[in-house]
């Protein structure tokens, strides 16, 4: 259920930006910064959904899914205020949560190889 509310929250975020922001992102420079934000929401969001599909198989990727949502609030949330704020300090977030990302696909690729085992 949080990958479908991410996957509505990210269709909205895209549409938000790309017609009610599309002035001020591109005043600010910022279109790129939020589009990748959206893009990273969206192709995590749906991993969650998979995850969640997957989890009664293999239960450790509950741990995954949580460091993907952790990703989520820290990569692409930094991003989309640090593109409507225009404040740079929030790309300095931005590194955490792709650690988490990161992490979530490494803890899923395990959790699926140790039950191969």
């Amino acid at each position: 259920m949080v990958g479908m509310l991410l996957m509505a929250c990210s269709v909205a975020l895209g549409a938000f930006g790309a017609h009610a922001l599309k002035a001020t992102l591109e005043a600010s420079g910022r279109t790129e910064t939020f589009e990748l934000a959206v893009r990273y929401m969206t192709v995590h969001s749906l991993a969650l959904i998979l995850f969640g599909l997957l989890m009664d198989k293999y239960p450790g990727l509950l741990k995954a899914a949580a460091l993907l949502f952790m990703g989520i609030v820290f990569f692409s949330g930094s991003l989309l205020v640090l593109a409507l704020a225009d404040q740079p300090l929030w790309g300095a977030v931005a590194p955490l949560g792709g650690t988490a990302l990161i992490l979530g696909w490494l803890t899923a690729c395990w959790t699926v190889f140790q039950s191969k085992s």
